[in-house]
């Protein structure tokens, strides 16, 4: 299968310090990656430098065969679909929050109606469509930030810890739909995540992030049978 990210000798720093270290790291078309790891490791800052909002201090990314730096940083985003811990929403309804990247990127009216009801009844937020953003519960919101992101299309979701502030029955039935839709739309995805529960039901593969470098990727099957180092043996608690 095609990749559709590629990372080389990948090296981060912020305050100058290094943060984070990747050699290399691939993504295949419609897999999900999980990136797991502790609080701290430099999760959120693989994240945020594959989402060009912080600039590697060297090595390269490589984006549907292409560098990533051949084009702009603002074009580069508008093919990637991006969501956070916390939604960010709009003061607005949810069918127009979710609707409004289409109208944005001026996509035709006629388009924009069933691509948003699709989004709407995948994330099962269709009977919230008229209520407004400050009135959604936080699983409710992140549904809404899930569905705004995969309307778009985009040839690249990254997901930075979307549960971490869901408590844990209304993380598990996010999980699953994801679970589901993900591979049913054929939805490419770096899932970031401390939890490695999460992670094994979630990812097709795990990379393993330990002290700002990424230590091991794998299946889990294979990282649990196979740990390269003693730190991700014990990260493992094996």
């Amino acid at each position: 299968m095609k990749k559709c990210l590629e990372i080389r000798n990948l090296t981060v720093k912020r305050g100058g310090r290094v943060v984070l270290e990747a050699d290399e790291l691939s993504v295949r078309k419609e897999d999900v990656l999980a990136v797991v790891g502790p609080n701290g490791a430099g999760k959120s800052t693989l994240l945020l430098t594959l989402a060009r909002l912080i600039q590697p201090e060297r090595g390269e990314i490589w984006f549907n065969g292409q560098p990533a730096a051949a084009e702009s940083a603002l074009r580069y985003r508008r093919r990637i679909g991006l969501v956070m811990q916390e939604p960010l929403l709009f003061d607005m309804s949810v069918r127009e929050n979710v609707a409004s990247g289409l109208k944005f990127r001026g996509v035709p009216k006629s388009e924009i109606e069933p691509r948003t009801e699709k989004w709407l009844a995948q994330l099962g937020i269709s009977h919230l469509a008229k209520r407004r953003a400050n009135e959604l519960s936080g699983g409710e919101g992140q549904r809404v930030s899930l569905a705004r992101a995969l309307v778009l299309d985009p040839e690249l979701l990254l997901l930075d810890e979307p549960f971490s502030a869901l408590d844990a029955p209304t993380r598990a039935r996010l999980i699953d739909d994801l679970g589901r839709i993900l591979p049913e739309n054929g939805v490419t995805t770096i899932f970031i995540t401390h939890d490695l529960a999460e992670a094994r039901k979630l990812g097709d593969r795990l990379a393993i992030l330990l002290d700002g470098k990424l230590m091991q990727i794998g299946t889990a099957e294979e990282i649990a049978n196979q740990p390269v180092h003693p730190s991700v043996a014990s990260f493992l608690g094996i």
